[in-house]
């Protein structure tokens, strides 16, 4: 998580992007279409993802590539310097939908654990004790 200093000097905690949240994200960005890299992090900012930096970004599909996920060529298509595509690989659609499924339980984990945190003290057990 990245700190800044507010206004008025109580730091401000705001969560990023990284790791396997990043790579998941990347890699369903790329499902049915081709990327650039900056495509990618615009598309990032743009979904209101939490901040993440470009070398980030490019770290983590270097990695995903290696981990075969992804696969890149140099797209010299357009006038102006070669860029690197991405894409989805088979292997890359498989990891991205166990991600899913992984997302989608703790999505609903993290809500009944949201929803027993504005309960009372009286509907809700408190660790080790005895009812």
């Amino acid at each position: 998580m990245a700190t800044r200093k507010t206004d008025d000097d109580a730091p401000e905690v705001k969560p990023r992007l990284h790791g396997e949240m990043l790579a998941t994200s990347l890699l369903a960005f790329l499902k049915g279409w081709n990327a650039y890299g900056y495509e990618l992090t615009q598309r990032l900012a743009q979904a209101g993802l939490p901040e993440s930096d470009s070398g980030t970004v490019y770290r983590t599909l270097r990695q995903l590539e290696k981990s075969g996920f992804v696969s890149s060529f140099w797209d010299t298509s357009e006038s102006g310097p070669a860029r690197r595509m991405y894409s989805l690989t088979a292997a890359g659609e498989l990891f991205l939908s166990g991600w899913i499924d992984v997302l989608q339980n703790y999505q609903a984990v993290l809500k009944k654990a949201a929803e027993g945190i504005g309960a009372g003290p009286d509907t809700r057990r408190r660790g080790g004790s005895a009812s």
